[in-house]
């Protein structure tokens, strides 16, 4: 698969079927009495589609994305005036509100979080709109959060899904590198307490229901964080020369994509496809590097057969698919 016009209004026409969608619908929810018991679009006028929160938002990150990079197709016209009618500063401030409840002190940690300020971020792209000025009071209290967090985080969480630490800061970082300074130093500095003496990864993984790779989560943070001189020794150290990147490093096989848990394992191999590409270009001319690109190319064969057809998945892999082809088409896009 390449990011082409067709496989971008594809996935354009695939998030403008559920971003609007308010059910199915899972809630991150705390509830402290009868009057909290609302529905989706009442608690989240702006964030209620898609099958959970998160979703939405990038969703909504596949949607502003492909508006910028095709901008004269019907789904991009189509785009523009739903963000219009969606991303007011009434249903914002909504959003806002739900954050400073007092119950909503782990409402979407971290996931949801880094890619709240990922979003902000490309609708700063958009300069013919004014959706980013009306997203940035929520980014600015997802960023502050993100930095109170880290303060009181001792450990990395290095599972493969939503709680993984390394792919929300690898969002998170992008957004505060032009944002929010004390954050970026804040997520450097965390960064590399955390993972700069690891070596010789020989995890489980993947994990029967992972759509992240802790390793390669934690690979592609780092390649952020360090320069290449630092960046290349250390990752021989942790996943080549002990050879889990040549013999561990495969697609993972999905046995039922209606089961919404095991269809996270085509969106571990989009996001693997993401992680290699993004690690090769970190690495430069290194001998490994065509094979991280080769692998990269594998995951991402794979994954991308399965981006719609059920809406267990089809409610959120397009971004992930999207995350890939940038990655391998231009690491500036």
């Amino acid at each position: 698969m390449e990011l082409t016009e067709d496989n971008a209004r594809t996935f354009a026409r695939i998030a403008l079927g559920h971003v609007g969608k308010e059910y199915p619908h899972k809630l991150d929810h705390v509830m402290v009495s009868d009057a909290d018991v609302l529905p989706p679009r009442k608690l989240h006028p702006v964030f209620f589609g898609s099958f959970d929160w998160h979703s939405c938002v990038h969703g909504w990150w596949t949607l502003l994305t492909v508006k910028r990079l095709y901008s004269n197709t019907p789904e991009a016209r189509d785009i523009a005036a739903l963000a219009d009618a969606t991303f007011t500063d009434a249903k914002l401030s909504a959003e806002l509100a739900y954050l400073e409840r007092p119950e909503s002190r782990g409402f979407e940690r971290p996931y949801g979080w880094a890619w709240l300020l990922y979003l902000h971020e490309e609708a700063e792209r958009h300069e013919d709109a004014d959706w980013a000025r009306r997203l940035e009071p929520l980014a600015r209290a997802f960023a502050e959060r993100l930095g109170d967090y880290l303060r009181i985080l001792t450990y990395p969480i290095t599972v493969g899904t939503h709680f993984n630490t390394a792919f929300a800061l690898v969002l998170a970082r992008q957004w505060a590198e032009t944002h929010d300074p004390k954050l970026l130093a804040t997520i450097d500095e965390w960064s590399l307490a955390a993972f700069a003496a690891k070596k010789d990864y020989a995890g489980w993984e993947p994990g029967g229901d992972e759509f992240l790779s802790p390793v390669l989560s934690a690979a592609l943070l780092m390649s952020r964080v360090m320069p290449n001189s630092q960046f290349a020794p250390w990752l021989e150290a942790l996943v080549i020369n002990n050879g889990w990147l040549g013999n561990e490093c495969w697609p993972a096989t999905v046995s039922d994509r209606s089961d919404g848990k095991i269809a996270h394992l085509d969106g571990l191999n989009l996001s693997r496809s993401w992680c290699l590409y993004s690690i090769a270009e970190a690495l430069g001319p290194h001998p490994v590097r065509e094979q991280v690109m080769q692998r990269g190319n594998l995951h991402l064969a794979s994954g991308s057969e399965h981006i719609a057809g059920d809406y267990a998945g089809e409610h959120w892999l397009a971004s992930f698919a999207l995350l890939a082809l940038i990655a391998r088409k231009s690491p500036d896009d």
